[in-house]
């Protein structure tokens, strides 16, 4: 219920944000407004949130990806705006909220799609908003660091922006991380919510690696970036 609500607050003061600036809200201003609620929501779910390292104020910032909790803790740490797989959009009321935020949306069941993903993917890091990928594709258990993907890398190869490596763990006390909150493989997702919600101190650390770099190769790119963090999670 908390959650419900707190999603909703979220929604009405987009509205009122966009009458207070009597104009649509720019790419930096939705990643504000989703820093902020996020923030909040985190605060109301009992999830703490800690950063080793500094994170980027600017480029593309990739980390391996457990949960839905990732997005939250992420934006929590510096306002960014994120890739996505398409189905996010139709998730009831949590879909919405991830529009309005700038999220880019991509098909990956259609190679096409690639290319229209890079071209909102550089005009986002072009308006210098942190933009957020997770090289995987999908969601495991934490296990292991499965392998990158490297196409949507393309966007930061073409701007020349720096690509960051971040790692993303989870700890709780009298909980299984692997079950009760990485949500991967075909779990369902309120049944898995309402489990993570029973969780108690949920702690969320994220590592961020001491710099970005350029690349001129996306597969350079994802084979170093991988590779850091791993790094970053085996420290």
């Amino acid at each position: 219920m908390v959650l419900l609500w707190t999603a909703a607050a979220c929604l009405l003061d987009f509205g009122l944000t966009r009458i207070r600036l009597r104009r649509d809200l720019h790419p930096h201003d939705r990643a504000l407004w989703l820093h902020k609620w996020c923030i909040i929501g985190l605060h109301r779910l009992n999830v703490a949130h800690c950063a080793e390292g500094t994170a980027p104020s600017r480029g593309l910032l990739v980390a391996n990806h457990l949960s839905y909790l990732d997005i939250m803790v992420l934006s929590a740490l510096q306002p960014c705006a994120f890739v996505s797989k398409k189905e996010v959009r139709d998730w009831p009321l949590f879909g919405r909220l991830a529009t309005l935020s700038g999220t880019i949306y991509i098909d990956r069941e259609r190679t096409v799609d690639v290319v229209r993903a890079n071209h909102d993917l550089r005009e986002a890091l072009g308006e210098g908003v942190l933009c957020v990928l997770f090289p995987e594709g999908t969601s495991s258990d934490g296990s292991e660091v499965l392998p990158f993907r490297a196409p949507l890398l393309e966007a930061a190869v073409q701007t020349e922006e720096f690509v960051t490596a971040a790692h993303i763990r989870y700890e709780a006390k009298h909980a299984d991380i692997a079950q009760d909150i990485c949500y991967w493989g075909d779990m369902n997702f309120f049944p898995h919510l309402l489990r993570m919600l029973a969780v108690r101190e949920i702690r969320a650390v994220v590592r961020f690696a001491p710099e970005g770099r350029r690349y001129t190769d996306r597969k350079e790119a994802a084979l170093s970036t991988r590779r850091t963090v791993i790094a970053l999670g085996s420290v």
